[in-house]
This record gives C-alpha cells, structure tokens and sequence, in this order.
C-alpha cells in the first residue's frame, strides 16, 4: 500500500445501484492510494443500494433525484481539493487515484475525464466504446468549434470525471434543470476555467443499456439525445433517455 496521502474525494451518484455495488466496493477498496474519502449521493434508493454503501463504511447523503442535483450535494460536501464523480456501474484502475492527481498537477487542465470501454458480463461493446471515443471529438467540432480549437473535449458521465473542486463550484456546478447530458454542459462551463481533456486511460462501464436496447438503438438514442441538446431542446431529453438498471 503506497504511503502517499490522497487529496482526491470520489463522489458517486446513486439509484438503486444495488446490483453494480458488490463489485465496486471491492474495486474501491482495493485502489492504490486510496481516496480521501467516498461519498455516495442517494436520489431515493428502494433497493438496499444505501446499506451496502454504509456497510463499505462510505459516507451517504440524501439528495432531490438527478444526477446534478446529486453531483452537486456530493462536490459541496466533499473535503478534498480535487473531486472527481464516479459512476456506480463504471469500474476505475487501480492506480485510477494516482493517474488523477497527476493530470490535475498541470494546472492548464480544468477538468478531464478517462477513457470508457463499455462491457458487459460476456461481451466489450467495441462497436458503443469507439463511437463513444469519437463524440468526444466531433461533438465539440460541430457544437462548439471555437472550444474544440482551444483542446475542449465533450466528456460524459461515464467518463468517470474529475476536476478541482474550487473550479466546479466557482463554475456553477451542473444544472439541475438539465436532467440528461448535465456533464456535457459542464464540460462548457469549466472550458472557461481551462482544458478539458480525455486522459488515455481506460475504466470499464457497464454495456447495460445496450443490452437492453440493441447497439443500432442505444447508438442512435445516444447521437439523438446530443443533437437535441446541441440545439437547446434540453426539456425533451429525458423523454428520449429512459431510466435502465
């Protein structure tokens, strides 16, 4: 176990995440350094996802269902100067701390976020994980190109985000009233901070909406939700993002 002290918070937004949890507390657990802390968000669980988390001996705050309503109460609790927000069915390395004090070392970077391979028990999605790769480039390009020539990147919640927490705060946080691509919307925001960058390493994210939906429909609803938001029709997102777990 390194001796070095973390200055990292890991805060992860959750619903009924009772199935994805096992495996998480054991990857957390097992992450060198270790966080600062963890702070899970709960936006109203049903399904034993808040005893599993206390059990693992994380910190749990209650907060109104969203994820930006959640990011945000867990980044205002947080400690630590730097933050960054996990998802409950995305899976980090194990050096995942080390690599995010070191990119945010370099103080011209705002925020960035790891690179997602999406995969489920028996398959990697490579068709998903590359597309997913390529929106990080050519969605800024066509919504926001003066960005995209300054290095902004559009990043997403699978991304694993992370970013300083007097950075996100002094932004404005995520928008509670955007009730999907909320991380895409702060990947604007702090891009008037600094860099926003996808670092080259992986975490694997759960495949489940594509195994619920089919790669052809969870790709097409995916490019759709970004379209609708590029053009400012964020009320009718959510429509179009059905829950899945």
């Amino acid at each position: 176990m390194s001796g070095t002290e973390a200055c990292t918070s890991i805060v992860i937004p959750m619903l009924d995440e009772a199935a994805a949890l096992p495996r998480l507390v054991r990857v957390l657990g097992a992450l060198d350094p270790r966080p600062a802390e963890i702070i899970v968000v709960d936006g109203g669980s049903s399904d034993g996802s808040v005893q599993l988390a206390k059990a693992a001996g994380w910190s749990v705050l209650s907060a109104p269902r969203g994820r930006a309503s959640q990011i945000n109460a867990g980044v205002a609790a947080a400690r630590s100067p730097l933050v960054c927000v996990l998802h409950a069915d995305t899976i980090p390395p194990d050096d995942f701390i080390a690599v995010i004090e070191r990119t945010l070392a370099d103080r011209t970077i705002a925020l960035a976020g790891f690179t997602p391979i999406i995969a489920g028990p028996d398959r990697t999605r490579w068709g998903t994980t590359f597309h997913n790769w390529l929106k990080t480039w050519y969605a800024p390009l066509l919504v926001r190109p003066h960005l995209f020539l300054r290095g902004v990147r559009l990043l997403f919640g699978d991304h694993a985000m992370f970013f300083r927490r007097e950075d996100y705060l002094a932004a404005g946080g995520c928008d509670p009233g955007t009730p999907v691509m909320e991380e895409a919307d702060l990947c604007i925001k702090m891009a008037e901070r600094g860099r926003v960058r996808l670092v080259g390493r992986a975490v694997h994210t759960s495949d489940r909406r594509i195994a619920a939906w089919g790669p052809v429909k969870a790709n097409w609803i995916y490019f759709k939700i970004g379209i609708l938001w590029a053009f400012g029709a964020r009320s009718r997102l959510a429509e179009h993002y059905p829950d899945i777990r």
